[in-house]
């Protein structure tokens, strides 16, 4: 998990709990960390009750197939030339990506010198098909 995965959460998590408080405005006195925490609990709840899906792991990022909105938002994706079941991303290919920013992170940070950097770029490049 990534420092801006987490962030992600917690920022997208504030907004629906401030949501929530316009929907139920007067003296409210939840501290903010309270509200995210909330927040992220309901989501959990949703993607394991309504959307029936896991909140961790290989099928979490695998495009929903049920909830509120769902089946129209796939339909709008089929219409548009994709197939929503294959959205998921290669693993190999985020594995590809990963390493090379490990790599140019390394050259950055002074432990990699051009040569050095060259070198590793040939090796992680794909094959000529």
């Amino acid at each position: 998990m990534s420092a801006g995965f987490v962030i992600a959460v917690v920022l997208s998590a504030f907004i629906v709990g401030g949501l929530a408080r316009f929907a139920l405005p007067g003296p409210d006195p939840m501290p903010a960390w309270l509200t995210i925490g909330v927040a992220i609990a309901l989501v959990a709840a949703y993607r394991a009750f309504v959307q029936k899906r896991p909140i961790f792991g290989p099928g979490a990022r695998k495009f929903p197939e049920r909830g509120i909105g769902i089946e129209q938002y796939r339909e709008r994706l089929r219409r548009a030339g994709f197939d929503p079941d294959s959205l998921q991303p290669d693993p190999k290919v985020v594995q590809q990506v990963r390493l090379k920013a490990a790599v140019d992170e390394l050259h950055r940070a002074g432990i990699l010198d051009d040569e050095e950097l060259k070198t590793l770029q040939d090796r992680l490049e794909p094959p000529a098909a």
